[in-house]
């Protein structure tokens, strides 16, 4: 028996390390060397990529991206852009248009592991690759291939000439290997939108014609050479002829992005105890009035966001004119520049707070784009409130979503991006209801220790692939609150909240307020009494899966906290120890941070008597 007891536990000590194992991640390093012809627009491309498998598999296959293979006639990105009812504009039939000559495409020349021939097939924007001999657990293998690239005309994201004149956009621009995690490969098709990379360095040189400057990842390791801003010396770089080499190294990132302009204007500013801004952008009318401003505008943002969220980890970021819009890479962003000063800056500030959401967290963009758009559009717009003075800031986030559930195009939000039935439901879901699930998580846990838990979630899980429910238990551990329930509602179902005040009633010196769930979304409630004095007291509810509640927020006004409400149960009943006559009124969520769908039962004024007060909606 006692051997038995013995093995037993062992097992269940083996098993349990096993179990909790499951976080490994994969790593890759790239050498490249690309060679870019500006007349042809043509790249000839060598890459050598040493890829560590750290998982508990052994592989037998790899997948690449080729991602400029969307940009042909016939393509899954083309199709999809011509059949959704609400396509988006930038590329609506524009593929199908595409000459020969204009169309973008990854063709592979040779491919090798470890110095042996290797097969592979391509499927549309996906490389599968027959290993020659499998990559064992725990060990590494090197990849390395020659490839020709034709760069498109620049449709969505990537590509060339831009409509703002930008000559070269280089996102998504090289094969890139597929993630593979806990949950298998990562290889989608390059349909619509969101990215999801492995974590490595990247060892970048790109040859060109000497005229073009180049911004993006990294930073710049021979900048005597370069020339266009990057030296310190004081001594300009004498003009090359022929051709240039531009040497990038970036460590410890997803992803290698850049772009390229003979007219690029290249500033660089210092955040204080931050990284090194780089600015490239063309003079003109349109921008450079704007561009010197967003200069100042670009400091402040990473002061609020390292003291709000979390350090930015690296020494530079590039904020590069070029794209169709706005778009995040490690180390950088594209963003269109002929905006006014409000537009550039908004953009600035959400392209840049991708950095601390996908550049670092690096969630998986294409299964959780909420768990990036939405944090980020929730911490830009807090940086531009509090650069600018404003209010609300997330007051469009609530109305979108309230449209949007108006509309009957409401989606759940735990589907891959690229399979919404509509873009408008993509969008308010990534963006809007991403960033209504933290401001609304403020109500239920109080402000001071959420933003404490926003700190700890950046620093527990940078640069580690975070879940959702990674970040609900760092919220749980600070709160002391249950919150699985609320990420299940709002994530996997399309529920709604709504809650009203029924009935008030007066009886023997007391006021009886009976609240009503009527939506299918539980919640805790805050409900604010304001009597004729001018006085406030708040009467708070738990809801009771939290098993727990917030601390107090507001210290102007007496909290009495009552009964946690079941779920189950559709009404509650308020005892207020006061006479109706000395109400003036009651309201649900004052604070309006509840995305209640009808706040027209939230509010109630019996000032004029309990025979003034009538259901708005019965």
């Amino acid at each position: 028996m006692f051997k038995f007891i013995v093995l037993f536990g062992s097992l269940c000590i083996i098993s349990s390390l096993h179990a909790q194992d499951y976080r490994w991640q994969q790593r890759a390093e790239y050498v490249m060397d690309v060679r870019l012809d500006v007349k042809t627009h043509k790249i000839s491309g060598n890459q050598k990529l040493t890829y560590y498998n750290n998982s508990k598999d052994t592989l037998r296959k790899v997948y690449y991206h080729l991602f400029f293979n969307a940009f042909q006639p016939g393509s899954m990105m083309d199709v999809r852009s011509r059949n959704i009812a609400d396509p988006d504009p930038r590329v609506g039939s524009r593929i199908l248009k595409l000459k020969d000559d204009e169309i973008g495409y990854q063709h592979i020349q040779n491919l090798k592991q470890d110095g042996k021939d290797v097969s592979y097939k391509v499927d549309g924007t996906i490389l599968e690759v027959i290993l020659a001999k499998p990559i064992l657990p725990n060990t590494k293998t090197v990849l390395e291939m020659k490839y020709e690239t034709q760069v498109p005309i620049q449709i969505r994201r990537s590509g060339r000439n831009s409509s703002e004149g930008i000559a070269y956009s280089m996102t998504q621009w090289y094969p890139k290997v597929a993630e593979y995690d806990f949950q298998g490969w990562h290889a989608y098709q390059y349909v619509a939108r969101e990215f999801h990379g492995v974590w490595g360095d990247f060892d970048v040189k790109i040859t060109l014609d000497p005229s073009y400057i180049i911004g993006g990842t990294g930073r710049l390791q021979n900048p005597e050479k370069i020339g266009h801003g990057y030296e310190k010396s004081g001594t300009p770089v004498k003009k090359q002829s022929g051709e240039l080499t531009w040497h990038f190294i970036a460590k410890n990132v997803t992803d290698f992005a850049w772009a390229a302009d003979p007219d690029y204007t290249h500033d660089i500013v210092q955040v204080p105890d931050g990284p090194e801004l780089h600015f490239f952008y063309q003079k003109g009318d349109k921008t450079t009035e704007n561009w010197k401003k967003l200069q100042q505008a670009g400091i402040r943002h990473f002061e609020f966001m390292n003291k709000t969220f979390g350090k930015y980890p690296y020494d530079t970021y590039s904020i590069i004119q070029g794209g169709d819009g706005g778009m995040e890479y490690p180390m950088c962003t594209l963003i269109t520049g002929e905006r006014s000063f409000g537009s550039l800056a908004g953009v600035m500030a959400h392209e840049v707070s991708h950095s601390w959401y996908q550049g670092v967290l690096a969630s998986n963009e294409a299964l959780y784009a909420w768990l990036d758009e939405g944090y980020t559009d929730f911490a830009s717009s807090e940086s531009i409130a509090s650069m600018f003075n404003e209010k609300n800031p997330h007051a469009d986030s609530y109305g979108g979503y309230f449209a949007l559930v108006k509309s009957g195009l409401q989606e759940p939000i735990s589907q891959h991006s690229d399979h919404y039935t509509t873009n408008r439901a993509y969008g308010i879901a990534a963006y809007s209801m991403g960033t209504i699930f933290l401001h609304q998580l403020k109500y239920i846990i109080g402000e001071e220790l959420f933003y404490k838990g926003m700190r700890q979630y950046y620093n527990t899980w940078k640069f580690k692939h975070p879940e959702p429910i990674d970040f609900i238990r760092v919220m749980e551990k600070v709160s002391g609150q249950q919150l699985k329930w609320y990420l299940n509602y709002w994530v996997n179902t399309t529920k709604r909240i709504d809650y009203g005040i029924q009935t008030v009633i007066e009886n023997e010196n007391a006021t009886f307020a009976t609240l009503e769930r009527k939506g299918e979304f539980p919640m805790p409630i805050d409900l604010v009494v304001t009597y004729k004095d001018g006085t406030k007291e708040l009467f708070y509810i738990a809801m009771n899966e939290t098993l727990g509640g917030k601390p107090v927020e507001d210290t102007s006004m007496t909290r009495n906290e009552l009964e946690a409400w079941p779920w189950v149960n559709p009404t509650y009943v308020v005892k207020i120890n006061r006479k109706a006559s000395e109400i003036a009124t009651l309201e649900i969520d004052p604070s309006m941070r509840m995305a209640d769908i009808d706040r027209k039962n939230n509010l109630i004024d019996i000032s004029q008597g309990l025979k003034a007060y009538t259901d708005p909606t019965k």
